[in-house]
């Protein structure tokens, strides 16, 4: 299929998604970003936040959670290596708000900047998730 490219999402525990896709949209670096078959090569980091997956031969999106990592495009080929990646079905919003609240008190207690920053970077990333969670409902 010509107008496809192939998306393949893997975390360090599982292969998550693979398969052919019309297009994909992901939380860039510097924003988010469109990628459509044949894009122009491109290695960047992704934030915390949803990789939406338009399957090739339509069907519904696709929605993975993915807690950041690292993006390579090649014009056949996207490849998503993310720290954590949760597909949108398994996500639990319940379990994210009480990490949620988990985090928010552990940043209260927080002694150094370097502790702020660990439980910044957690507080961003649960935001980014429980988004996510809303946004897959909204779709329902």
């Amino acid at each position: 299929m010509p107008n496809t490219i192939h998306i393949d999402v893997v975390s360090a525990e599982a292969s998550i998604y693979s398969g052919e896709a019309e297009f994909v949209v992901l939380p860039g670096e510097a924003g988010e970003l469109g990628i459509y078959p044949r894009h122009t090569p491109l290695i960047t980091r992704i934030k915390p936040g949803s990789v939406r997956i338009k399957p090739a031969g339509g069907g519904e999106e696709e929605l993975v959670f993915v807690a950041g990592g690292i993006l390579e495009v090649q014009p056949g080929v996207i490849t998503v290596l993310a720290d954590t990646a949760i597909r949108g079905r398994d996500l639990d919003e319940a379990k994210a708000l009480e990490a949620l609240k988990a985090a928010e008190e552990a940043r209260s207690r927080a002694k150094d900047k370097q502790e702020v920053a660990t439980v910044e970077a957690e507080l961003a990333t649960l935001a980014a998730q429980i988004a996510a969670i809303r946004k897959l409902r909204q779709r329902r």
